[in-house]
């Protein structure tokens, strides 16, 4: 296994962005950081590179990975009938730490898992990251630890978990917020806040005074759990439509 990528060296994170972009191109997992903690990172759209970082993590198809993305205007190819409300929460918080639940477009041609029709968009507020995800696409991408274990806030700690598992390994530095992202639910009806990370509920409806129910869940353990969570409350007959 190769060591990081040193992204503060201009040069060794030209480097490591053009080798991330081409392992993630071949299907490869690779560990990016973000603004909340590192993620381990996959082709969204290649079901065996998805299935690798479900691996890697030690996880099944029924915690699906939320995928990032580089821009908010990519939401409108990812996720159907997008409330209002989304527009405004997209708005006040994105690129940052507010990971949205969102009914998937049924036409995508992609296997997160068992989503059960949803797809957990973020976009995040890191310069590394966007960059790879300009070079990329939307990536499947999932907290950059074992499953049961700590989020790794350092790079070398997502390496001591992960190891070899991993094609390449960008380090950022210190994760800035050290906290994950707060996850709203907007699958199905009135706004739901299924997790409080590094935006406050308070936060939340500030920006959007209208149209939340009451807290669900604020020990949710990530995003993969909260997406589905989400899709269980979209009923059977709707499972498996993003993967359609």
């Amino acid at each position: 296994m190769r060591p990081p990528f040193d992204c503060a060296d201009p040069v060794v994170r030209d480097r490591g962005l053009s080798a991330a972009h081409n392992a993630v191109k071949r299907g490869e997992v690779v560990v990016l950081p973000t603004d909340t903690v590192y993620g381990i990172g996959a082709d969204a759209f290649n079901p065996a590179a998805v299935k690798r970082l479900l691996e890697a993590k030690g996880r099944g198809r029924d915690m699906p990975p939320p995928v990032l993305v580089p821009e908010t205007r990519t939401i409108d190819g990812l996720a159907s009938s997008i409330p209002f409300a989304v527009r405004e929460l997209i708005d006040a918080f994105w690129p940052g730490a507010l990971t949205i639940v969102c009914r998937a477009q049924p036409s995508l041609t992609w296997d997160l898992g068992d989503t059960n029709g949803t797809v957990a968009l973020r976009m995040p507020l890191h310069p590394v990251a966007l960059e790879l995800l300009q070079r990329t696409g939307p990536m499947a991408v999932s907290s950059a630890n074992r499953s049961g274990q700590p989020a790794a806030t350092l790079v070398q700690e997502a390496v001591d978990q992960l190891g070899d598992s991993v094609r390449v390994y960008l380090d950022g530095g210190a994760s800035p917020k050290g906290a994950p992202s707060t996850i709203v639910d907007a699958s199905d009806g009135p706004l739901r806040v299924l997790r409080v990370g590094a935006i406050s509920e308070a936060e939340l409806r500030a920006a959007v005074p209208k149209g939340w129910v009451e807290l669900d869940a604020p020990d949710a353990p990530d995003e993969a759990a909260a997406a589905g969570a989400a899709g269980e409350r979209t009923g059977p007959e709707e499972s498996g439509a993003a993967s359609g």
